[in-house]
């Protein structure tokens, strides 16, 4: 969307029109809620998360000074609810894997896919991440999700958690550096 189209939008929902602000949800919902999942792990926790969001952003739409800031807040916003929460159910990670998925078999076999796709144990390394990202603290994992979920530079990170780009890259890299290492620990 073109900048000045956005600054309407934005200028618009600030102003009640729930059109544009339906828009804005449409355009950035499932990034957001991407991002949630990766802070709390649980994906009905982290629709919460983002419906909770919602009516924060609703009601600060109109402190958003440059619409291309859009998104990075947006994303921002969710991720604070996703880690709060996440504290606030103290919920532990626990991934399940269905032994007997009858829905994800049938649909394999009917559309000629592999029933590989169907066997829990080819989602280990699925399963492995999960658990590795469980245990880094929800600040880091909200910086991993901002970065690989969201797609934001580490610069957006930076404006969004108050650290400088070169801050958010030396953290990004500690933290990678250690999900390496839980990965490949034996």
């Amino acid at each position: 969307m073109d900048p000045e189209a956005l600054r309407g939008m934005v200028a618009s929902a600030a102003t009640g029109d729930e059109v544009a602000f339906a828009r804005i949800v449409a355009a950035h919902h499932d990034d957001m809620a991407r991002v949630c999942f990766v802070v709390c792990g649980d994906v009905t926790l982290a629709q919460d998360a983002v419906q909770a969001a919602w009516p924060k952003v609703w009601a600060k739409l109109g402190t958003v000074r440059d619409p291309a800031k859009l998104r990075p807040w947006l994303v921002s916003v969710a991720a604070n609810e996703a880690k709060q929460l996440a504290r606030s159910r103290n919920r532990r990670w626990v991934r399940e894997v269905a032994i007997d998925d009858a829905t994800e078999s049938a649909s394999a076999a009917s559309s000629n896919v592999s029933t590989a796709r169907a066997d829990p144990g080819n989602r280990a390394a699925e399963l492995d991440l999960a658990n590795a990202l469980a245990t880094l603290n929800p600040d880091d994992r909200i910086i991993i999700a901002l970065r690989y979920a969201a797609g934001l530079t580490s610069d957006e990170i930076g404006r969004v958690i108050g650290m400088t780009g070169g801050g958010v890259r030396a953290r990004l890299a500690r933290l990678l550096n250690r999900l390496r290492e839980e990965l490949h620990d034996d």
